[in-house]
């Protein structure tokens, strides 16, 4: 029996610690990677989606390189081109549909983030595509007429 309370609640050696953290990491990825499977885009919206990339990633770049567009969405901008760029994803690519829904995901959220700070002309005056792509674009960072 413990003489004291002190002994029973006593953190353990760090590799527990950093178990119950790395399992509690581990469990939360689950969960998004879960998450993302329930509300995946269909087949139509996803090659539709796929589509426009070349485009986002064209506008993702022009908007951060004007100077027009307030220092701190270029810098959200740069950090999201970063991410596009790197090998290391939450999901990975390779898992069917939803590997890119994490990207698309946090594209949406800095679109919307922009837009707010840069206003709606930002993205229409760097949209390299179609006026359908723009207005698929408008709808992801929350424009609407």
């Amino acid at each position: 029996m413990p003489a004291s309370w002190s002994d029973v609640i006593a953190p353990g050696p760090w590799w527990s610690l950093a178990a119950a953290v790395g399992g509690g990491l581990v469990l939360l990825w689950v969960t998004l990677v879960a998450a993302l499977w329930v509300v995946r885009p269909d087949d139509l919206r996803l090659r539709e989606a796929l589509r426009l990339l070349p485009d986002v990633v064209r506008l993702l770049r022009r908007l951060a390189v004007d100077s027009a567009v307030p220092r701190g969405a270029r810098v959200r901008l740069w950090l999201l081109l970063a991410y596009l760029a790197s090998p290391i994803d939450v999901v990975p690519d390779f898992l069917p549909v939803i590997g890119y829904a994490d990207d698309a995901i946090l594209v949406a959220v800095v679109l919307r983030s922009v837009t707010r700070r840069a206003g709606a002309e930002a993205l229409e005056r760097h949209w390299p595509g179609t006026p359908q792509g723009l207005e698929a674009v408008r709808t992801l960072a929350g424009l609407h007429d």
